[in-house]
């Protein structure tokens, strides 16, 4: 039986840097491969030895199968990791690395491509006494064949890539008249993403739950289930918030699916970290969705509740070794909950982002939160790849405690640079579809503006406090100029407004969301008169590290309220009613010039690369039409035409790379 002594991570950013936490601790040598890009990135620093294998593209690098296995043989590696995404599910791959005399840590090639195409693997599944959901999973891919089949199964219905996975190539489908286009869509994302236009038609059951089984085999023939998380809080198929146990499945439930998730491991095969995914219906029954034969990116939720380090299960099963635990022994503690911090915006539809993380604030690890990140401050979040910035897990003693940890953990987590989902986050873990775990898979889709609506003004309570932080600012940096001069003690040093013979007032302005606020304040840091649309009597009862409690009001009965409260870097962070307020000391009064509202352009809205153009020049288009659409990390943007007009030219061509903000197309003026 061998024993590893060396890993060669194929991967980048956060689950390389997860992995080799695991190494380091078992005393394995963790060698790191990296791109161009990515030659100064966290994981590059962290590991033992690190090599170059080509250029910033996941095609020019990541993917390049002999490039990663000369930079084994190079190290002297024993065994490859190959981490999720990139080359994790690709049997070639595998079949490469064993031919090379190194171990593969994940399942077998042969298992592999059973399961590679989705609709082979429902049609394994389905002989295997795993349900499925109904639906064509044929090989001839003829246009008027899917849509003939599309009509016999009925509507709404799903199209799906049939081989990949990540939310990558699927769109739902409500009517025929939809179905040509969502086809041809889906069928050019999928080839773009995998290689391969094929799709198979399921019926689409509504308002379902995301149930997955974490399952592990070893190499003696011995599956078993590591229990259930729930990700059903998705947006565009891409999961947002996992958690363990699911609040929709009882004891029988438990136990039925799990025992289907090991009959679908059995079925071909399975060894090492898999992970069965089912859809559960209103009505309670569950259908098998696909096997991904690879660590999961929340595997961390499943580590917290049961114990285990699961890396390191992966490490001792490729080496031969057994499973460690029997069925019986697998156990259930507290409740855990997963968030994925990205860098995207928000409020421009969730569009990636990138940059220099000129600040990161992460919670540190310890006292039920954990941190999995894959840069620090100062890293660059590249383009190139999927724009995850961190992982954030809370482990409690039940869900209630879970969330209300992970609410703590969010108010401390800040990124200045790219824009991030930290506020969407906050939203997302106080709806109450969450908090009642209600949530379905579509229920983000639908509802979406619940969770991303920003209100026109921050509240009395929010601006009190960012102005007693200011005033309480200026007072610190004006005692500290003080101590410099002759008179420590003299009025004139103070930043308080104070005047003789008449009360003091002071401009105050702030920067929020591009809009500069301004104010007069009258009196000092501890007391003093907000004047907005009436004038607020504000009193700071108690400052403390990370909050600010204020009465508010005139009378001694007035209100007093306690909020979450700091300053990071120069900047001013408010959180009330799970929402943030961030604010930045601005100039009082400053001038503000009108931007081009952009009406007669179509401009990039991040770096990407083309994929169609869907209009010439001299076409008459009408307002919101696509005219364009874009690839960029990993996803398809569709660009519109902000008005009806004309079409005066087109800068660019499928297959350019263009740079954010680039004009694309424009209109005659009109």
């Amino acid at each position: 039986m061998p024993t590893i002594h060396s890993v060669l991570i194929a991967n980048r950013g956060e689950i390389a840097c997860r992995i080799i936490r695991t190494c380091r601790r078992l005393g394995i040598r963790a060698i790191a491969v990296y791109s161009d890009v990515d030659a100064k990135a966290r994981h590059v620093r962290l590991a033992d030895q690190a090599i170059h294998i080509g250029g910033s593209r996941p095609a020019e690098s990541y993917l390049r199968i002999e490039t990663i296995l000369a930079a084994a043989r190079q190290s002297g590696a024993q065994a490859i990791h190959p981490g999720y995404g990139f080359l994790s599910e690709n049997a070639d791959f595998v079949e490469a690395v064993e031919a090379a005399g190194l171990i593969f840590i994940g399942p077998s090639a042969a298992s592999m491509r059973q399961l590679g195409s989705k609709a082979g693997a429902k049609e394994l599944m389905q002989t295997h006494g795993v349900p499925v959901v109904p639906g064509y999973t044929g090989e001839d891919q003829a246009p008027a064949l899917l849509r003939q089949q599309a009509e016999l199964i009925g509507f709404p219905l799903m199209i799906k890539a049939a081989h990949g996975g990540g939310g990558k190539g699927m769109r739902v489908v409500r009517s025929l008249s939809e179905f040509d286009e969502s086809l041809s869509s889906c069928q050019r994302e999928a080839a773009g993403a995998f290689g391969r236009d094929r799709v198979l038609l399921e019926r689409y059951i509504e308002q379902p739950r995301h149930i997955e089984f974490q399952i592990f085999g070893d190499a003696h023939g011995k599956i078993i289930h590591l229990n259930e998380r729930e990700c059903s809080a998705q947006r565009r198929y891409q999961k947002v918030l996992e958690e363990s146990p699911s609040v929709a499945l009882d004891e029988a439930l438990r136990e039925a699916m799990g025992a289907a998730a090991v009959a679908a491991g059995k079925a071909v095969g399975y060894r090492n970290a898999g992970t069965v995914e089912f859809i559960l219906g209103a009505d309670r029954q569950f259908y098998f969705m696909e096997i991904n034969q690879r660590l999961q990116v929340e595997h961390p939720v499943t580590e917290c509740v049961t114990g285990f380090d699961l890396v390191e299960w992966q490490l001792r099963v490729a080496a031969g070794e057994a499973l460690p635990v029997a069925q019986s022994e697998v156990k259930s503690r507290g409740h855990a909950i997963e968030l994925r911090l990205y860098a995207e915006d928000a409020d421009r539809g969730f569009l990636p982002g990138s940059g220099v993380l000129h600040r990161l604030s992460l919670p540190a690890d310890g006292d039920g939160v954990r941190v999995d990140a894959g840069v620090e401050q100062g890293d660059l979040v590249s383009l190139f790849y999927d724009p995850m910035i961190a992982k954030l897990i809370v482990h409690a003693a039940d869900r209630p405690q879970a969330l209300r940890l992970a609410a703590d953990a969010l108010a401390l987590c800040d990124v200045e640079g790219p824009a991030s989902n930290i506020g969407f986050l906050e939203r997302l873990i106080a709806h109450p579809s969450v908090t009642e775990g209600r949530i379905d898979t579509g229920y983000l889709d639908r509802h979406l503006d619940q969770f991303t609506e920003q209100p026109e003004r921050p509240p009395a309570a929010v601006l009190a406090a960012a102005c007693a932080l200011h005033l309480a600012t200026e007072r610190e940096d004006s005692l500290s100029l003080s101590r410099q001069g002759e008179d420590r003690h003299s009025p004139w040093a103070l930043a308080d407004g104070w005047r003789i013979g008449q009360p003091g007032q002071q401009p105050i302005s702030l920067q929020w969301r591009g809009h500069t606020l301004d104010f007069v304040i009258e009196g000092h840091a501890d007391a003093f008169l907000l004047h907005l649309d009436q004038t607020l009597k504000v009193e700071v009862v108690r400052r403390e590290h990370g909050s600010i409690s204020l009465r508010l009001g005139e009378s001694s009965d007035a209100e007093v309220l306690r909020l979450a409260a700091r300053q990071p870097g120069h900047d001013f962070l408010i959180h009330h009613q799970a929402q943030r307020y961030k604010f930045h000391p601005a100039r009082p009064f400053e001038f503000e010039g009108s931007q081009d509202s952009g009406a007669n352009t179509v401009r990039a809205p991040m770096p990407g690369r083309i994929v169609a153009i869907q209009c010439q020049t001299n076409d008459q288009v009408s307002a919101q039409q696509v005219l364009l659409v874009m690839e960029a990390m990993k996803m398809e943007l569709s660009l519109r035409a902000p008005r009806d007009g004309t079409v005066a030219e087109i800068r660019g061509a499928v297959g350019d790379i263009v740079e954010a903000d680039a004009v694309l197309i424009a209109f005659e003026e009109g």
